[in-house]
């Protein structure tokens, strides 16, 4: 999209530098002054464009807001107050059909005292609002990084998660490996199995566990059963000394269709372990 973002009457030059870079976070490059009352190209806003430094030496001047807007065929003011004989600001959100379908839109921001006064909004068909809490003003980078973003980078429909879930007859596996493992510690019996049983299913379906985790719970379970055994036959539930364990844990480990089940949850979730920590 061809979207330039004009800054009326800017007065320091961190905040031209800032706007700079928030503009090439969300995809812009057309960056355009009106009247500003300090050095765009000052080591402060090179300093505060940090990458953005080329689009900012790249950025045009322009005396009046009507000679910065000549060449646009949309232009979309940016105000947080509503003002008679003008139409109430919209949501970002509901204008961006309008910006996507222009062949040369405009964004549109204030001084940083003032934001635009009404002569400036005259010259904008649509005016737009950031929604914010009852404290509504905005640092101008800011303002500039939200509103490009509903209009560059904001999404009509989110992208559909492709997730397979666990069939249900792995999972009626797993819920029978449960029940034995249940009994077999005694966190149950035969009178309130059903039940209780009843009860973890309602909280692990609604987990809606992928085949992956539901191996990986499964192997929990056998390394519950190895324990209890383990202890059975030694006749004790103290862990094995150091001599016997060496330094691996107890029980079987991970062998390699487990040890795969594993790297599979953690690809599954994006980032870090199956714990839910990130990996360094």
């Amino acid at each position: 999209m061809n979207l330039a973002v004009v800054l009326v009457s800017p007065k320091t030059p961190g905040n031209i530098g800032s706007a700079a870079r928030a503009m090439l976070n969300m995809g812009a490059q057309d960056l355009r002054l009106v009247a500003p009352r300090c050095d765009h190209l000052d080591s402060q806003a090179v300093a505060m464009a940090v990458h953005a430094a080329d689009l900012l030496r790249g950025a045009r001047v322009y005396p009046t807001l009507r000679e910065a807007l000549a060449d646009r065929d949309l232009s979309v003011g940016t105000t947080a107050r509503l003002r008679a004989d003008l139409a109430p600001p919209q949501h970002p959100a509901y204008v961006r059909p309008l910006v996507r379908a222009a062949a040369a839109p405009a964004l549109v921001f204030g001084p940083e005292e003032t934001g635009l006064i009404n002569s400036d909004l005259e010259q904008c068909q649509v005016a737009v609002r950031i929604p914010t809490g009852d404290y509504a003003s905005l640092n101008l980078a800011q303002a500039v990084l939200l509103v490009c973003y509903e209009f560059l980078q904001g999404q009509e429909d989110l992208p559909e998660r492709q997730r397979k879930t666990a069939t249900r007859e792995e999972m009626e596996s797993m819920y029978g490996h449960l029940h034995e493992a249940m009994q077999l510690i005694g966190y149950t019996d035969a009178v309130r199995a059903r039940h209780t049983l009843r009860l973890w299913r309602a909280l692990l379906d609604r987990a809606l566990m992928s085949s992956a985790e539901s191996r990986l719970f499964r192997g929990l379970l056998r390394q519950v059963q190895w324990k209890v055994a383990d202890a059975a036959a030694r006749g004790t539930a103290e862990p094995r000394s150091a001599d016997q364990t060496g330094p691996q844990l107890d029980g079987p480990q991970l062998d390699g269709p487990e040890a795969a089940e594993l790297e599979q949850v953690e690809a599954d979730q994006g980032q870090g372990g199956a714990d839910g920590l990130p990996r360094s």
